[in-house]
């Protein structure tokens, strides 16, 4: 990393916040409420966290289990889930990871900027940060790429190669911090280096290729990250 970095490109879900037991927690309330009687239990979420896009998940889930798509309406199914997904944040309770508040204050501090990359939809973004900042995503971030606005969600570039754009910056300027291997495979293919902090529901996941595999926490952070961010040990 011998380029000056000028921005930091934050995954969302697992990476600013352990954010998947609520994403869970929405399926299942929004699957009781259709009256399908399916049920993701950790190990089942785990596995279906492997496909990316919680409607690309529904669809992977029907062909795993042999279920059929008839008479059901996925977006509609989807967009039920959000909204219980928002619910859940708005009743409080979700933290930043450890690290994560230190790491922007510091990156603000050097003079960086700081951008988002998910496959996950704005408003869960919106949901999220009003969460744990009790602020509007764009008062934190300069720039936001989220799923619903690419074709191609990850482990294609199109989401990085989006915030790049809005960014105005070239690859070897920016980080990208993950938590996945699907998402240290859309930051490689968009030219981007990675640092990955495993989450609860990725630990063990093969992040081969990655720059860094590290906590967020200032004391864990390679020293020359320290360096660029001016984080003390």
């Amino acid at each position: 990393m011998s380029t000056p970095l000028r921005a930091l490109i934050f995954d969302v879900d697992g990476t600013l916040a352990e954010t998947e037991e609520a994403h869970r927690m929405a399926f299942n309330d929004s699957f009781d409420n259709a009256g399908l009687g399916w049920h993701w239990s950790r190990e089942d979420y785990r596995r279906l966290l492997k496909t990316t896009g919680g409607k690309e998940r529904i669809r992977a889930f029907l062909a795993e289990s042999g279920k059929s798509d008839a008479g059901l309406d996925i977006a509609a199914l989807h967009a039920a889930k959000t909204r219980r997904y928002v619910e859940i944040l708005e009743s409080g309770g979700l933290a930043l990871r450890e690290g994560v508040e230190a790491l922007m204050v510091a990156a603000r501090g050097a003079g960086m900027r700081l951008a988002i990359a998910t496959t996950t939809s704005r408003p869960n973004v919106e949901a999220l940060c009003r969460c744990c900042w009790g602020k509007p995503a764009a008062e934190l971030f300069d720039v936001i790429a989220a799923g619903d606005e690419v074709a191609t969600k990850k482990p294609a570039p199109d989401v990085y190669a989006l915030a790049l754009e809005r960014l105005g910056l070239p690859a070897g300027e920016v980080l990208a911090l993950e938590d996945s291997r699907n998402g240290v495979l859309s930051a490689q293919r968009a030219g981007i280096a990675v640092l990955v902090t495993p989450s609860v529901y990725t630990a063990g996941e093969d992040f081969a290729g990655a720059e860094i595999v590290a906590s967020l926490a200032p004391g864990d952070l390679p020293s020359r990250i320290r360096d660029a961010l001016s984080v003390g040990a």
